[in-house]
């Protein structure tokens, strides 16, 4: 599979490209722990059908330590116990606010109670803004095909952006 158009390579996307990164760093750079940052834009990812941010957050999960067994679950993360409390509260906000379409309310009270009990108000604003940021990525990534596979942890941080 190739990309229906070469993002990467264009200057105008390039440009907005180091805009954007430049907007992660400043989540990277949060107090919301790494791990749960990852196991959100994977949730996020995989919803949305995005094989290269899937490929890319694997990638830099099991690069920042984070296990097999709990990659291999986040699909199914209500169903696993391998996810605290606040990383399951995480992963509701991340599915709720990737679906919007599919809840008329968006994120429910319940799941933003549940978030609120876990995180400080820095880690909030964190989280939200990664899962606006991932599903930005995912639109991208899925509206000119990017494949997944070929990605390789640390890459994107190396990059020139």
């Amino acid at each position: 599979m190739n990309a229906r158009f070469p993002l990467f390579e264009n200057a105008l996307s390039t440009r907005f490209a180091k805009r954007f990164f430049g907007a992660a760093q400043v989540i990277l750079q949060s107090p919301l722990p790494r791990s749960t940052q990852e196991l959100v834009s994977l949730r996020a990812s995989q919803i949305n059908g995005c094989g290269h941010c899937v490929d890319m957050h694997t990638k830099e999960a099991t690069a920042a330590g984070e296990s097999a067994t709990r990659l291999h679950l986040v699909a199914t993360w209500r169903e696993s116990t391998v996810f605290t409390e606040a990383e399951r509260a995480a992963l509701a906000l991340a599915e709720e606010g990737t679906r919007l379409a599919d809840a008329h309310q968006g994120v429910s009270d319940a799941t933003w109670e549940q978030v609120r009990a876990h995180y400080d108000d820095d880690q909030i604003a964190a989280l939200v803004c990664q899962v606006a940021v991932i599903n930005a990525a995912n639109r991208l990534a899925v509206i000119v095909r990017q494949p997944g596979g070929s990605y390789q942890a640390g890459m994107l941080a190396a990059a020139d952006l």
